[in-house]
């Protein structure tokens, strides 16, 4: 169990990078769609995303690391209540498990067999109270970890949209066709991510980058028309 727990906490850091990852992309995208629908310049994409990938970022990650804190201790207030009674009223907390799988389907001496498997490792026998009374599973997940992923992957995929500008500081002809090298950069960044995200909770890869990719677009398109509804007056 334990090395299913620490299995589990690895993905979850992945999870932390993927949906860190969609979030920075899209914000993004969003706001270089936004600037370029006013008509602004070049350099206002570059400072506004910018600002957006450390400030947003750093937002979401202390967010995430709060939440992630939160729940670890809460977890550990249950474990804790849990060993007491374990360690005060045995035969309580045993017949517990004795009805737990008892509604598994176990009968009999295979009741009982499992029943004394169980609680000869107190260890096991918490976790299995907090997973089968409290529907917790416990996980070995460092709230810091989970914070230093989230603000990576918005960095990191969230600077795609970016490329294309701060590229375009030294060629003429990409300045001229920044968004749209912009737009094919980012829709292929949110497609991979969104795929992984699929292969992640074990749905089609295809339909998940997909819907990656049409839920930044219309962050995009609505960015891009209140710009340029607005660009009048800046």
């Amino acid at each position: 169990m334990r090395n299913l727990i620490r299995e589990s906490s690895k993905m979850t850091y992945l999870s932390d990078f993927i949906y860190g990852g969609i979030d920075g992309s899209v914000t993004t995208f969003a706001i270089v769609a936004g600037v370029t629908g006013a008509s602004l310049s070049s350099s206002i994409v570059i400072i506004l995303g910018l600002a957006n990938l450390i400030a947003d970022g750093f937002s979401m990650a202390v967010g995430n690391y709060l939440s992630s804190k939160s729940k670890n201790e809460f977890i550990e207030k249950i474990r804790k209540s849990e060993e007491l009674s374990v360690n005060e009223m045995p035969d309580e907390e045993r017949d517990e498990i004795r009805e737990i799988y008892k509604q598994k389907g176990f009968t009999g001496r295979k009741l009982e067999e499992a029943v004394q498997v169980i609680t000869s490792n107190n260890e096991i026998w918490i976790d299995t109270m907090l997973k089968d009374e409290f529907g917790i599973i416990p996980e070995h997940k460092s709230p810091l970890k989970s914070a230093f992923m989230t603000f990576l992957a918005f960095n990191l995929i969230g600077f795609i949209p970016l490329l294309a500008y701060i590229f375009s500081i030294f060629s003429d002809i990409l300045k001229s066709n920044a968004f749209f090298v912009s737009v094919v950069l980012t829709s292929i960044g949110l497609f991979l991510v969104g795929s992984v995200k699929g292969k992640l909770v074990e749905k089609s890869w295809f339909f998940s980058g997909f819907e990656t990719l049409i839920i930044g677009g219309i962050a995009a398109i609505l960015a891009f028309v209140i710009g340029f509804l607005l660009r009048n007056i800046v």
